[in-house]
């Protein structure tokens, strides 16, 4: 965790021990502190974010996407974009990188006991939800009904495979998959459609129910409209305005909408506080 009595810039080093390669352009590492005592107390909660940093190129920021519940280790799930994440993607098993944080708030999962949960999520905005799904699942006794929405462009544009064929063969989780259009090929088992239009057939109850919604913007401005209609109150759902995220410290000024700096109040927030947000992002 950073220490801000000291450099707040200052990253920890720390070791890449996996790469998987989750599309053709997204690329998750799994992270482990070279520093002993940090690797075993390091904490954080489902939602929060942290700086990655490729030494001589900068720092670019993603969720933590591992659960907080599977100790030792943090993961994190990129797209290769620009300069620093191209840097990132260079990197081999076993190579350093630097870390800080975590930062920002958290989903409320202490609020949604006892609740339903429906995820939506779409393309590479899975890895802020999963964080959150596997928390869940790992204290599964503790919530209602899962049921996981999650779409992207193509079969081959969706990220964790692996565990969507986990979720899927789970008793407890509803997991409906989808691919727009022409994405899906031959051996396809998922739906064909919009995350939005798919949202609305599957269309699980809002009674005693959390929707957790992360995405492009345009698959977020169709959802909410869906959710609103099947009876959904804003206060009912939950998203996260990560691609708002900066520095992690509120400091530099870009992460703000009006008067809220996403780094420090968010990225977590209900749909009723995005729209009292200047409509700018």
């Amino acid at each position: 965790m950073c220490d801000h009595s000291k450099n707040i810039y200052k990253p920890h080093l720390a070791t890449i021990e996996a790469i998987r390669d989750e599309t053709p352009d997204i690329r998750s590492f799994r992270l482990v502190f070279q520093d002993e005592e940090l690797r075993n107390s390091f904490s954080f909660r489902a939602g929060q974010f942290a700086e990655y940093s490729a030494f001589g190129y900068g720092e670019s920021t993603f969720c933590i996407a591992s659960s907080p519940t599977r100790k030792g280790y943090i993961e994190c799930c990129f797209r290769a974009v620009g300069r620093v994440t191209d840097a990132l993607r260079r990197l081999e098993v076993g190579d350093a990188i630097g870390v800080r944080g975590p930062y920002g708030n958290s989903f409320p999962i202490e609020q949604f006991e006892g609740k339903n949960l429906v995820f939506v999520a779409g393309g590479i905005a899975l890895p802020p939800l999963r964080t959150l799904i596997w928390n869940c699942l790992d204290l599964r006794e503790r919530f209602g009904e899962i049921t996981i929405v999650y779409g992207a462009r193509s079969e081959d544009d969706l990220v964790y495979k692996h565990e969507l064929k986990e979720w899927e063969a789970r008793p407890d989780v509803r997991l409906v998959k989808t691919v727009d259009p022409g994405g899906n090929g031959p051996a396809w088992d998922g739906r064909v459609g919009f995350v939005p239009t798919i949202l609305e057939e599957a269309a699980p109850s809002a009674a005693n129910t959390i929707a957790l919604v992360c995405g492009p913007p345009i698959m977020i401005k169709f959802t909410l409209p869906v959710l609103e209609k099947l009876g959904f109150s804003d206060e009912q759902i939950y998203t996260t305005l990560e691609n708002r995220m900066k520095c992690g410290l509120g400091k530099c000024g870009r992460c703000n909408v009006g008067n809220v700096y996403v780094c420090k109040d968010g990225p977590v927030f209900t749909a009723a506080q995005v729209k009292a947000m200047p409509q700018e992002f």
